[in-house]
């Protein structure tokens, strides 16, 4: 008896704590706007969707115009030019907001987790006012924090505002190769929003502070809700079936019979100098 009551009085302890005026609060997930479900993008994959592929008027400095205008000569060539994913490189911040597969946002009280079955770009946003760390290891999506918002004043959270930095390169705004700078120092400033009158539109307004943009670059990508309630979920393994291959900075192909093919015209074969017969 002594023990059973025990367990009873650690029961109840525990169900008071749950039941405390702030843990309450903390998970009054009615305080965050309904986002559950899949979210699929709305336009083309590439960075400014208001203008044509090869013509978004990115603010690039001159010496970064260069380096994408010798990335658009080598794929006019048959090469990957300035997009690093062709090997699985993750896309990276702000990149992985192109959203190349549907998107799932789960709200959690101290976290936003982004889950994109892409290349590496699930993403986490710390909502739980910490502030930066002092030694994180550099990655290609960045270290995220965010805050809620009540836009209104109706006691509900309406939009997410995050700030992400702390990145590692090569990364670029999409596979047109828009190239952000080598230094990595980029800063990226998000407001994520759902629609006032149409609940199944979802804003993302992203302004990319780089040092190879003139100016901030902001964008603002649109998605729509899958109304299906059990919509399909894909999987995606980038090196399966991936037939690119970069060699000493060169890009290859390997052909449907297994052998190393060149990706553009007169190209040279790759230094075998390890794979040469020896003579006795």
């Amino acid at each position: 008896m002594p023990s059973c009551r025990s367990s009873i009085g650690v029961i109840a302890l525990a169900a008071a704590w749950w039941m405390s005026p702030a843990v309450a609060q903390v998970f009054d997930f009615g305080k965050y706007p309904d986002v559950k479900g899949q979210w699929v993008r709305i336009g083309a994959p590439r960075w400014d969707t208001s203008k044509p592929a090869l013509a978004q008027e990115a603010p690039l400095t001159p010496e970064y115009q260069a380096i994408f205008e010798a990335g658009q000569a080598d794929m006019a060539a048959g090469g990957q030019g300035t997009n690093p994913t062709s090997t699985c490189l993750a896309p990276g911040m702000p990149r992985s907001m192109n959203v190349y597969h549907p998107m799932e946002i789960v709200i959690t009280p101290d976290t936003v987790h982004i889950l994109i079955d892409h290349t590496h770009d699930f993403r986490r946003i710390y909502t739980d006012g910490r502030d930066w760390p002092r030694d994180e290891e550099p990655s290609f999506g960045g270290y995220s924090i965010g805050k809620w918002i009540d836009t209104d004043g109706d006691g509900r959270y309406d939009a997410l505002e995050v700030e992400t930095r702390g990145f590692k390169g090569p990364r670029t705004f999409d596979s047109t190769g828009i190239p952000l700078h080598k230094d990595n120092q980029t800063i990226v400033k998000e407001r994520i929003r759902l629609d006032k009158v149409d609940r199944s539109i979802l804003y993302d307004e992203i302004t990319t502070i780089d040092h190879a943009l003139t100016r901030p670059w902001t964008v603002t990508k649109k998605f729509r809700h899958d109304p299906n309630p059990r919509p399909v979920w894909t999987e995606n393994i980038c090196g399966e079936g991936n037939n690119h291959v970069v060699i000493d900075k060169q890009d290859y192909v390997l052909g449907a019979d297994g052998l190393l093919m060149p990706a553009k015209k007169d190209q040279a074969p790759p230094d075998l100098k390890y794979f040469k017969p020896t003579r006795k």
